[in-house]
């Protein structure tokens, strides 16, 4: 199994103060459609309890109902709202309806990408995209922490059909809990973006593997590593490989330069290498 980063497990697990918690959430808003089960049950009357299904036609079947119950696009609550007063026509005393949700079958939003369970999610209630994520099993080791809802149907407030979301690895950003609050709606399609990197070598405090998130420059990951060592050249070269032909280009940029303002920050693509050579005593 994939290990998922902690500040990524600690983004999707905590950031809401609830720690592990199950995607499932109350389903009075729920809307019920054809495939989903029904528990319907009658208090002092077993005889009249059902797991009926939501036929393709909105339909259900109890008892003395031989034409069945009309009951697509409507919560649980309204079902058994809808179910005690057809039964206290038909029965002596007037009957006490519960009916609940027991299995969600007709409303699906698909998790792709950088998930440890891709697939087909349930919406179950009101399902909010962290839920969605927890469902999928939370993020790889890969992931960017970038997510993509895409609507394939009606739009977003704003009248778009994508939203893109970023989680950073280094914990939540203003506006990731209201974020991760995002309700899908049927058919939507959430995407977690792989990872992009760059390589840092040589004369760092750390160097290593960094991610790069949103657009990166050299200046901020070269903070990241830690800054130069003591015997760090501040001349830096950035080899670069074209996707197309292959050939590695090689920049050179001049961090002192940089930050005085005198030469423009490099922003930097995935796998890029960084070099820090050792300056000349």
């Amino acid at each position: 199994m994939t290990v998922v980063p902690p500040a990524l497990r600690i983004l999707l697990l905590v950031l809401l103060g609830q720690g592990p918690v199950s995607p499932t959430l109350p389903a009075a808003g729920y809307h019920v459609g054809p495939g989903d089960v029904l528990e319907v049950t009658v208090a002092g009357r077993p005889d009249l309890a059902r797991l009926p299904t939501v036929q393709t036609t909105g339909l259900i079947w109890i008892p003395h109902s031989p034409e069945g119950v009309r009951v697509e696009g409507l919560t649980a609550l309204e079902i058994g709202t809808a179910l005690t007063e057809l039964l206290a026509r038909l029965e002596p005393a007037r009957p006490d309806v519960t009916v609940t949700v027991k299995e969600y079958r007709s409303q699906f939003v698909f998790v792709a990408g950088e998930v440890n369970q891709p697939g087909r999610k349930a919406l179950k209630g009101r399902t909010r995209l962290l839920d969605a994520l927890l469902e999928a099993g939370g993020f790889t080791a890969r992931a960017s922490g970038e997510v993509l809802v895409r609507r394939q149907e009606g739009t977003f407030e704003d009248g778009s059909t994508v939203r893109r979301l970023r989680f950073p690895r280094t914990g939540p950003a203003p506006g990731g809990v209201t974020e991760l609050e995002t309700v899908p709606t049927r058919g939507d399609v959430v995407t977690a973006s792989l990872g992009r990197y760059v390589t840092v070598a040589g004369e760092v405090v750390r160097p290593g593997r960094y991610a790069l998130d949103g657009e990166t420059t050299l200046s901020t990951i070269l903070s990241s590593a830690g800054g130069f060592t003591r015997f760090g050249d501040r001349r830096v070269k950035v080899h670069r490989r074209d996707p197309t032909s292959g050939q590695v280009q090689v920049l050179r940029a001049d961090l002192e330069a940089i930050e005085k303002g005198r030469s423009p920050d490099v922003v930097l693509l995935p796998e890029d290498r960084i070099e820090v050579k050792a300056r000349l005593l």
